[in-house]
């Protein structure tokens, strides 16, 4: 029966959906409080493979494809937005019924759940970032487009920058394959999204934060963070990049357990 009761929170559930766009989530776990975890750009769940058999003993985690992403659907209009990718969190939220969570978002996720805490700040217990960029410098470009006939260059470009010499071979192969697997649509239209300047607010937040970050990462701008988010902690993983949960599981599960265990 414990077994039976195991599988049935680690089912895949889906009926969660937004603009059209049918929702694939997963919950493991009954424990408290809720993590909501998010990935990034290209990517989908299984970025959290390393998190969730470990998180899961200790609380509820919740894990879910972003639209266009993994086994989720795209929208409809074909439109993507940061308040397209939040509303998708809160359609999860409320179909699992969690009243308030730790939401966890790596690279774009953790523009998704800045967002989603801009809009939904009711349903925010407290929030981790993993080495997701929170501040643009003044006159940054734009990036190089990631569709037409060199977009599938380009992005896989994008993506080796993102490991280092320690990245094992066999995580970026698993990366690779899995960030080139989404849709050129989804790859162009989730980066206009993550850099549309109507993002790129300086609102403070005061709820508990922690950022992890990459070992010199490019992300990392302390003064801004303290400015912004002035009850956040932050620090960088040596030996890292920017995959930093999938490179160092041990430490990065070590440090978002010890910041939720203090949230109790």
């Amino acid at each position: 029966m414990r077994f039976l009761l195991s599988v049935l929170l680690t089912l895949p559930l889906s009926a969660a959906s937004v603009d059209g766009a049918k929702l694939h989530w997963s919950s493991a776990g009954s424990g408290k409080p809720t993590l909501i975890l998010v990935h990034g750009w290209t990517c989908d769940d299984s970025s959290w493979r390393e998190q969730v058999p470990v998180f899961s003993k200790r609380y509820r985690v919740i894990t879910l494809d972003l639209p266009g992403h993994g086994q989720s659907g795209p929208p409809e209009d074909g439109k993507f937005s940061m308040t397209l990718f939040a509303n998708a969190v809160e359609s999860v939220r409320q179909e699992a019924k969690v009243e308030k969570a730790v939401l966890i978002g790596h690279s774009m996720g953790t523009s998704v759940i800045r967002q989603y805490a801009r809009q939904y700040p009711q349903h925010v217990m407290a929030m981790v970032f993993v080495d997701g960029l929170l501040k643009r410098a003044p006159g940054s470009a734009q990036p190089e487009p990631v569709n037409g006939p060199n977009g599938l260059k380009v992005r896989e470009t994008r993506i080796r920058a993102m490991f280092t010499p320690q990245t094992p071979p066999e995580l970026q192969q698993h990366i690779l394959k899995m960030m080139l697997a989404a849709p050129e649509a989804t790859a162009s239209g989730a980066m206009q999204a993550t850099f549309d300047p109507a993002n790129w607010k300086d609102d403070v937040m005061t709820m508990p934060i922690l950022g992890v970050y990459a070992d010199h990462s490019r992300s990392w701008n302390p003064e801004y963070m303290k400015m912004v988010f002035p009850s956040g902690e932050f620090l960088e993983i040596p030996g890292t990049g920017h995959f930093v949960m999938m490179e160092k599981p041990d430490e990065f599960n070590r440090r978002v357990i010890a910041f939720v265990d203090k949230l109790k």
